[in-house]
């Protein structure tokens, strides 16, 4: 070996990465090894000591890499190319008949297919690859932008480094970890007299988020794809023609299986709610998916989730508990909700101490009361519900719960609105309200003002320093450098934070607000419809129900809010400090391709499909995959393929790559 020179050790070096990389896919993805784990092993040194010898030849895709590489800082933010949505839920199999009579009243096709996908109890990760490379890693963060991960998804031996297909995809996938690596990590973690994992997503989560990625890599975590987001040179039909392809191309794809209909969807559903323990990883449900991507495209998604896919969540696990105490707590819309506190219970991998009883109707209806013997509930993610009492432990010593009169934080009066299942405390100034609606305000999601946290907001508060969230923009340097844990230098980068918060982008001051109902993705198509805070004041409630993804419950939550005129006082201060209240002029010209749906297909000479997606994304546009009655227009390069015939057929506007750049270049001027 001491003998090559730097060519040969190239060659030598590319035919020990190809075995290696084979080994990897028989023993991780396939379960089929072909070689000992001390000829694997034999194979690992030969590569390191060459990549040692030439380390001019080492590349980030090379085997060598999965150890861990340097320790990281922080962990750097990637924006999403597309937003991540959540899926509705379902739990039985009418909700399942209802999803489908909804796909069928807004499509006129009839002969679709749906296919059923493992809903893996992990962590939801975004994976590029450029060249055939993986390039990076990111977690789903809060839909819209994550984590850098890159060098702790290396570590994950399931997931190729390389592919055959030298391209650029966008892939989605379920970090986990199996229930035996659990327990061994667990066993070690005792043994060291380190605190135990809670459940095998909470370790997989904690895995990916360590700054040493060699923690990650003694783990041995798996990744399941669900997904293709895009790919710079195929297209595809179907969903399961996605998942051929990635097999093809050395990937471990989510379980998957081709149902023709919603009865068939619902026996598959059922059938593994017996077996979901007959697997080595934890599933809390099944996800159900139209399987032509020309219909996904068609059907499209609400402000939240997709219109072509639901979850089937299993029933939840439930465990029996007393009830203690019932608590009240305050919401920034005024909303009382009542929480049951009961004697600590080990419930679906966790210790749950609280759970929510949402109203009073609620409590009524299951006649809780306290000191009752209560089964409690747990799915997933979903916080923990009283199910129902069970009336024959009573003993006559439980006391019935009666709605306060009062607001317990103010003392006001509180109102239960006619209709309506929730109290609400009337008094605007009420300082829980207060409380949660400057938190909302500040939020990564909303200003994003680092360093304005609980802490800081209970002192401005009780030291009459500021009434609402306006008010932290008179806020001077000299008003918090006295308050406790804030001295010079702290004080000097809160005023700087709140002052660098007045030119976020419009939407996310729509969504500041606070308006009930609203959340970031309707606060968005909002701003891509009104350029001002005035014009969407002054919009009617039949305009606003108009825009796709805003319901009339939406409609009525925004004519309400600018009726309240404190809120109209709010907003007029907001503009005295400086707030960007529209739409810049730049933000105006960059949305001039608004609600228009490009698809692009065949080779393009002067773009590659990132860079073309991300023009017409950035006007205000939408990339989409298929051709549908909804595509605004078809772009072609050389050999287009199909979706130029289906585009012809439904008499989709057709552009060249040079009448889509002059497309672009008359809007702008414009």
């Amino acid at each position: 070996m001491n003998n090559l020179n730097k060519e040969k050790a190239k060659k030598k070096i590319a035919a020990l990465r190809e075995k290696i990389r084979e080994a990897e896919y028989r023993y991780f993805v396939l379960d089929d090894p072909q070689i000992s784990d001390a000829e694997f092993d034999k194979l690992m040194q030969d590569l390191i000591k060459l990549e040692n010898q030439f380390p001019e030849l080492i590349t980030a895709d090379s085997p060598t890499q999965r150890v861990g590489g340097e320790v990281l800082d922080e962990f750097e933010k990637v924006e999403h190319s597309t937003e991540m949505l959540s899926l509705d839920n379902s739990f039985n199999a009418e909700e399942l008949r209802d999803f489908e009579q909804r796909i069928a009243k807004n499509t006129a096709q009839k002969d679709y297919q749906f296919v059923v996908e493992h809903k893996i109890d992990g962590l939801s990760a975004v994976i590029r690859y450029q060249d055939g490379s993986f390039q990076l890693g990111a977690t789903r963060g809060n839909g819209e932008v994550g984590e850098n991960i890159t060098e702790n998804m290396k570590t994950i031996r399931s997931l190729p480094l390389k592919i055959k297909d030298k391209a650029e995809l966008e892939l989605r996938g379920e970090i986990y970890l199996s229930k035996s690596e659990f327990e061994r990590i667990n066993q070690q973690r005792l043994e060291n007299d380190e605190k135990a994992f809670a459940n095998p997503r909470n370790a997989a989560a904690g895995s990916m988020r360590q700054l040493d990625s060699k923690i990650a890599a003694s783990r041995r975590l798996s990744i399941l794809i669900y997904d293709l987001i895009s790919h710079s040179e195929k297209e595809f039909a179907t969903h399961l023609e996605v998942f051929f392809y990635l097999k093809e191309q050395g990937f471990n794809v989510n379980w998957h299986k081709k149902a023709a209909g919603i009865e068939e969807v619902i026996e598959i559903c059922q059938e593994w709610e017996e077996k979901r323990e007959s697997l080595d990883f934890e599933i809390d449900g099944l996800v159900v998916k139209i399987n032509d991507l020309a219909l996904r495209e068609e059907l499209g998604s609400t402000a939240r989730s997709p219109r072509w896919a639901i979850a089937y969540k299993f029933p939840a696990q439930q465990k029996t508990s007393r009830v203690k105490d019932i608590e009240i707590s305050l919401g920034r819309t005024g909303a009382l909700t009542p929480t049951a506190v009961l004697e600590a219970v080990e419930l679906a991998g966790s210790t749950v101490s609280r759970a929510t009883l949402h109203n009073e109707d609620e409590i009524k209806r299951k006649d809780i009361r306290i000191g009752d013997t209560v089964l409690v509930q747990k799915a997933g993610d979903v916080i923990p519900e009283v199910v129902k009492v069970i009336k024959e432990k009573r003993d006559g010593s439980e006391k019935e719960f009666e709605m306060p009169e009062h607001c317990p934080v103010c003392g006001s009066k509180v109102k239960r609105p006619e209709g309506e299942a929730v109290t609400r405390c009337t008094n605007i100034s009420c300082p829980a309200q207060r409380k949660e609606k400057i938190l909302h305000f500040v939020s990564r999601d909303a200003m994003n003002i680092e360093g304005v946290g609980p802490a800081l907001i209970d002192q401005l508060l009780e030291h009459q320093l500021i009434d609402d969230y306006a008010d932290l923009y008179f806020l001077k340097q000299h008003h918090l450098k006295d308050l406790e844990r804030m001295g010079e230098k702290s004080s000097q980068n809160v005023t700087e934070a709140i002052r660098a918060s007045k030119d976020r982008e419009f939407f996310r001051v729509i969504y500041a607000l606070g308006i009930r109902h609203v959340g970031l993705g309707a606060a968005r198509t909002l701003s891509n419809n009104y350029s001002s805070i005035e014009q969407l004041r002054a919009a009617s409630s039949q305009e606003l129900e108009e825009i796709d993804e805003i319901g009339p419950v939406i409609a009525d939550s925004i004519i309400n809010f600018f009726a309240e005129k404190q809120n109209r006082d709010l907003i007029s201060r907001l503009k005295q400090a400086g707030i960007n209240l529209s739409r810049e002029e730049s933000e105006e010209k960059e949305e001039f391709l608004a609600g228009l749906k490009f698809v692009f297909t065949g080779s393009l000479n002067d773009f590659t499909r990132s860079e073309v997606k991300d023009l017409v994304e950035k006007a205000g546009g939408r990339s989409v995959s298929a051709v549908s009655s909804k595509t605004d227009y078809l772009v072609i390069g050389d050999n287009p393929g199909s979706k130029y015939q289906k585009a012809q057929e439904l008499g989709i506007e057709i552009l060249t790559e040079s009448e889509f750049k002059q497309l672009l270049e008359n809007k702008e001027e414009k």
